[in-house]
């Protein structure tokens, strides 16, 4: 079967082989001296050594010091390298890390920094231009979906961790192999997974009207039901695999009308330094607490959640999460992730102004916040 090509905010290549679309895309956007950027797991995976064979062109520089959450700081230091090797694209290879990074990286080669001049709460979505060096993304798990996604979120020199949203900031083009994710441990799988599947259920339950992307979101919880145990369990089952790269990208396509209370605090939780926690297994653990939360907000929506996942339209839908958590080694409350007390009131002041707060489909203020994250923990 030949690789499926997408058009759909950004030109997509996607399936088994589609790394070797990577030569055609350099070319078509021009590029000739791309600058890779990733991390040392995937290039000790020797992924990046495939995305080399395929390019056709030489690499003219690697960045591999992207961190679990991605800095200001490192996205600075791949600019050096960008600037320095004389690069005019760059290919990001990895998860949503490495992706954000580079579209970070992008930003600045082109728009002075700092980068919370770009940040969506601090009205910057106005200052970004088209003007930046094309990025190819190439994920390497089925999870974030930033390959599709108009936003890189980046911890800014200042401690926040916030969200840069721009059209402009959309991969140029993504090369989706599910390939690249056969050798996933179980673990990342399962957390990358739950990154995707809390992506589509938020999408569904943003209050913004997108039935579009309501549509979309169903069918990658589809997808979740049927595919993300069996990846978990078998990372060389070819069909589960495929399954859950689609369900990321269409997690990220769905998105773009919103995200909710999750996100919210998982972005401020993601920006404590001393912890770097898992962005994937903070959506999987506070997920059920805020379904609690919004269920009475959220009309019919919970039993076309259920069912789509493949389960009892009247079942208790935090229960089923609580319980497939449980099943995929998930951690079962954020304590167990390192998550004290201490922190609770500055994450909730920045959960409240995080840009995905809005469209919650319950208000939720910091107070709310303070309450959920004590539930959490």
């Amino acid at each position: 079967m030949a690789v499926a090509t997408i058009s759909y905010l950004t030109t997509v290549k996607f399936d088994f082989g589609a790394i070797a679309e990577l030569a055609g895309a350099l070319q078509s956007l021009g590029i000739k001296r791309p600058l890779i950027v990733t991390d040392r797991g995937v290039r000790a995976a020797g992924l990046v050594d495939r995305a080399e064979a395929a390019m056709q062109v030489p690499t003219a520089a690697i960045f591999d010091d992207t961190p679990t959450n991605p800095t200001e700081r490192a996205a600075r230091a791949a600019l050096e390298l960008f600037r320095g090797n004389g690069c005019d694209g760059i290919v990001a290879i990895g998860g949503g890390s490495p992706i954000d990074l580079a579209k970070a990286c992008a930003l600045l080669a082109t728009h002075e920094g700092p980068l919370s001049r770009y940040a969506a709460v601090e009205g910057g979505i106005a200052r970004i231009t088209s003007n930046m060096p094309p990025v190819i993304a190439v994920p390497t798990t089925a999870g974030t979906g930033a390959e599709v996604g108009r936003a890189a979120i980046v911890i800014l020199d200042d401690g926040r961790k916030l969200g840069l949203v721009s059209p402009y900031l959309f991969p140029k083009m993504a090369i989706c192999d599910p390939e690249l994710t056969l050798g996933l441990p179980p673990r990342l799988t399962a957390a990358t997974g739950m990154d995707a599947l809390t992506h589509c259920i938020e999408t569904y339950l943003a209050n913004a009207v997108n039935p579009p992307a309501d549509a979309i979101a169903l069918d990658g919880l589809t997808r979740c039901g049927t595919s993300l145990e069996r990846a978990t369990e078998d990372g060389k089952d070819r069909g589960a695999r495929w399954n859950m790269m689609m369900a990321a990208l269409e997690g990220a396509l769905a998105f773009q009308k919103g995200l909710g209370a999750v996100h919210a605090m998982s972005h401020a939780l993601g920006g404590l330094e001393d912890l770097s926690l898992h962005h994937g297994t903070l959506n999987a653990v506070l997920l059920p607490t805020v379904l609690r939360f919004n269920a009475d907000a959220v009309g019919h929506k919970y039993p076309r959640i259920l069912a789509a996942l493949g389960q009892p339209e009247n079942a208790d839908l935090a229960h089923v999460i609580e319980e497939l958590n449980g099943r995929l080694g998930m951690p079962a409350s954020l304590s167990a992730m390192g998550v004290t007390e201490a922190v609770i009131d500055h994450t909730a002041e920045l959960a409240a102004k995080d840009h995905t707060n809005a469209t919650n489909p319950k208000p939720a203020n910091a107070d709310d916040y303070r309450r959920l994250l004590r539930e959490a923990l």
